[in-house]
């Protein structure tokens, strides 16, 4: 019985490791570094095989240009507009209503999202459905509840109020399985555009040495500009949203090689949005007057070098739309290129996943954009055009056809 099993067993397991490759021909490749004409993509299992010439038989894609899956450093997948359940089980239904948020972002061409802040760890529970293959979404990395201030509103589960309690907060985050750390270094939401600074630079440094003792890296939000300063000088691993910042930070920044998210495209949508969102029509003078100063902001901190990735700060029913950032980049001067690789290499760079995402290279995983036309030459291309996406070599969403 032993000797009639064994042959079976094998064949199973050998069965149950084998791969298929597959190899896509495109009209060109951007693999986050250079554009390679008619070049094919191989995969096989989760990962690229190869890049460059086509064997026989590849796959015709001829229509389309190949770039890396793109990242979405600041999001917010958990927020949705209208939840038509009981209020004592909302928290219970977010994750299932927010399974469209994620398949909207896929398909924009988003394969990878670093998830800024949720209620009830949802965003926890959204990454291992995924990571499972039991919800179709972007591969994402979780920060739990962002750090607060109490503000005279009493203890939730993410106020932490002096140094201890930033200490106990952070490694709370971590222990519960948050990716990245966050915190809330100032005012500024919605149709709210004030930026008050509300942790010290002392509270920041302990977050960030807390963050970094525990292996995680952190983003601090800050609308102002003091809270900008604080939250580099305190070593932040990014800056989220800052405007206003002077000289001297903006040169610090760059010093510390801090990345900067600076989510200029998420105040358009609240200003395009004010009645869906119920804002009075006075907060839309007051989100357009904010744009032009982080657009303001942001083009000093390019020309002076700072490194960008690409964060949307995405809610409610802004999914889909994740990528139009890269329309305010090219707007402050960068090429097309130069913005695209704020959405794939350095997204990668600032999750320290340099070596396996954000690059069309053998070995990374196979996360792979085709777009009808050249986001190169113009970064519409990738916004709007946006026709298949592969995630971890499986094709998600296919509009070829």
């Amino acid at each position: 019985m032993i000797r009639r099993a064994l042959p079976i067993l094998l064949l199973a397991c050998c069965s149950a490791c084998f791969t298929w490759a597959a190899s896509y021909r495109f009209a060109a490749v951007w693999d986050g570094e250079k554009k390679i004409p008619n070049g094919c993509v191989t995969t096989q299992g989760d990962k690229i095989q190869s890049v460059g010439a086509c064997p026989a038989g590849a796959i015709d894609m001829s229509k389309y240009t190949a770039i890396p899956g793109m990242i979405d450093v600041h999001t917010h997948m958990t927020y949705v507009l209208t939840n038509p359940v009981a209020q004592s089980a909302r928290g219970s239904a977010v994750v299932y209503l927010a399974a469209d948020n994620a398949l909207k972002t896929l398909e924009a061409g988003v394969t990878t999202a670093r998830d800024l802040g949720a209620q009830g760890y949802a965003d926890i529970a959204m990454r291992d459905l995924i990571n499972q293959g039991k919800m179709k979404g972007p591969r994402m990395f979780v920060a739990g509840y962002g750090l607060q201030i109490s503000r005279g509103r009493g203890p939730t589960p993410n106020t932490a109020d002096g140094v201890p309690e930033v200490i106990k907060m952070v490694r709370n985050q971590a222990g519960a399985g948050a990716d990245v750390i966050k915190m809330y270094g100032s005012t500024g939401s919605g149709q709210d555009v004030t930026g008050f600074q509300t942790f010290t630079f002392e509270e920041m440094k302990a977050a960030v040495e807390t963050a970094h003792a525990l292996g995680k890296r952190i983003a601090i939000h800050s609308y102002g500009p003091t809270g900008a300063r604080d939250a580099i000088n305190a070593g932040t691993d990014s800056l989220e949203h800052a405007t206003d910042m002077d000289d001297a930070t903006i040169a610090e920044m760059v010093r510390r090689k801090t990345w900067y998210v600076p989510t200029i495209d998420h105040n358009r949508y609240y200003a395009d949005n004010f009645k869906l969102l119920q804002y009075p029509p006075s907060a839309v003078d007051g989100l357009n007057d904010f744009i032009q100063r982080n657009l303001e902001t942001a083009r000093k901190a390019f020309k002076s070098g700072a490194r960008f990735a690409m964060g949307s700060d995405v809610v409610y029913t802004m999914f889909g739309e994740n990528t139009r950032e890269l329309t305010w980049y090219v707007k402050m001067g960068m090429t097309p290129e130069q913005a695209l690789k704020t959405a794939t290499v350095n997204g990668a760079e600032l999750l320290g996943k340099e070596k396996s995402l954000g690059s069309l290279k053998p070995g990374y995983l196979a996360d792979i954009v085709a777009v009808e036309g050249d986001p190169t030459a113009d970064i519409q291309v990738a916004i709007q055009k946006v026709r298949w996406v592969m995630k971890g070599g499986e094709v998600l969403v296919d509009k070829t056809k």
